[in-house]
């Protein structure tokens, strides 16, 4: 059995799509005049060093995932859809739950609201596992930082106050772990994105959901969306945290034995590897 896996922010690249544009000018077109600003030169060139800022990261990685899926799709399909993060959006893209226009439109208003949460922080912590995260947060009385993203066997993300992740960084390489400050303006999938969470619920109230075509595992609760959730879990999604590695587990449980990453970069593949080793 073979799962399509998107890649979201931090999987961007300068000159990420080039050969897809023309492909799908149609497509393009249709993202710029959402957009307001041309998809192609931002993906390709970034002349204004954008890319890399939420509110056009997650578009510009949305735009280039569907393309990358209907041209693997033309000649390949897959039993299982899922998305790290943003990727989400691509997966039930693939299933059918909503157009490209919708998924473009709903990604754009996501990311410029968390774009808006300042103040925020996030880091990548290797070599621990979730209750020594807590353990080592709670010991040096840090109750303002959350994981935010369970990765792979001792690689978990954790988001929280700019300064209190800051500050944390000292007490866990005393330890020995190895931790990495993430370039992010906000703490993404943490409670500090409630406001975000809040008005991006009543921007997508206005769109309807189809039934998925293909079971899309879902970032909150590693198991298949329903398709009466949609709504509800990709609201959820912005202040949950991501939890791909029992997303992953349910995957080959379920028999998967093929992973393919649509999008640019191969960051999930490795992940999925570490996970696979760690259950043999």
């Amino acid at each position: 059995m073979k799962a399509f896996v998107f890649p979201g922010q931090g999987s961007q690249k300068k000159g990420m799509g080039e050969s897809l544009f023309d492909d799908f000018n149609d497509l393009t077109v249709k993202a710029n005049n959402i957009l307001g600003y041309d998809i192609k030169k931002l993906c390709i060139n970034d002349p204004d060093n954008s890319l890399s800022l939420t509110n056009y990261t997650q578009a510009a990685l949305f735009v280039v995932n569907a393309f990358m899926y209907l041209k693997e799709s033309q000649n390949n399909n897959c039993d299982f859809l899922a998305g790290h993060s943003l990727g989400e959006y691509n997966a039930l893209f693939a299933s059918g739950a909503f157009d490209f226009e919708t998924g473009l439109k709903m990604v754009q208003k996501r990311g410029l609201l968390m774009s808006q949460a300042k103040n925020g922080g996030m880091a990548a912590v290797i070599g621990c596992e979730k209750e020594e995260i807590l353990n080592i947060l709670k010991d040096n009385n840090i109750d303002t930082i959350s994981c935010a993203n369970f990765n792979s066997p001792g690689q978990i993300v954790i988001s929280g106050p700019e300064s209190d992740i800051s500050n944390a960084e000292n007490f866990f390489k005393s330890l020995g772990k190895k931790y990495i400050k993430l370039k992010v303006s906000g703490a993404f999938h943490s409670y500090l994105m409630n406001d975000a969470k809040k008005e991006f619920k009543e921007f997508i109230s206005k769109f309807k959901f189809n039934k998925l075509k293909i079971p899309v595992i879902s970032n909150v609760e590693a198991q298949p969306y329903d398709d009466l959730k949609i709504a509800q879990l990709l609201c959820d999604q912005i202040v949950s945290p991501v939890k791909w590695q029992d997303i992953i587990i349910y995957l080959l449980e379920k028999g998967v034995n093929e992973f393919k990453e649509i999008g640019p970069g191969n960051v999930l593949t490795g992940l999925i590897k570490r996970i696979q080793k760690s259950i043999k």
